[in-house]
């Protein structure tokens, strides 16, 4: 009997990037909605995130541009993409780095999560480095005799 996991089907699933569908990639609110919950989600206020946010690019951002970058109804107002990292790093987040790899059919991994897939991307090209050894090693043998 084949045994199921209901509780982590994602972990073995290859991530793949949406259809490109007509209209299919207009992310403005999703994008909005997903800032407003990491800001939400920091900890601090959005002043405390905002002197953090200007501290680190050393320029003004205010409470009141976080504030347009996450209200749906302020549609020309986006969140800057060269500010995401500083805005993630602000709140500890990294929601939406990994957000963008899911949108494009990738996965985000960091720190440790990082390093442990090269060991074991390292780990299978050794593996199968191994296999071919072994294979010309037979064709060899059996071409000396």
């Amino acid at each position: 009997m084949v045994r199921r996991d209901d509780f982590t089907p994602d972990l073995f699933e290859v991530p793949r990037a949406p259809e490109l569908l007509d209209a299919s990639m207009a992310f403005r609110d999703e994008v909005a909605a997903l800032a407003n919950t990491v800001l939400s989600d920091a900890g601090a206020s959005r002043e405390i995130v905002a002197a953090e946010v200007s501290r680190l690019v050393g320029g003004e951002v205010t409470k009141h541009t976080l504030d347009s970058w996450t209200a749906a109804s302020r549609t020309k107002h986006n969140i800057p993409f060269h500010l995401v990292p500083v805005v993630e790093a602000a709140c500890k987040s990294h929601a939406l780095s990994n957000w963008l790899a899911e949108k494009r059919g990738g996965r985000l991994l960091v720190g440790r999560d990082a390093l442990t897939a090269e060991l074991g991307k390292l780990e299978r090209t050794r593996d199968e480095a191994g296999k071919r050894i072994k294979a010309l090693k037979r064709v060899m043998g059996a071409h000396n005799s």
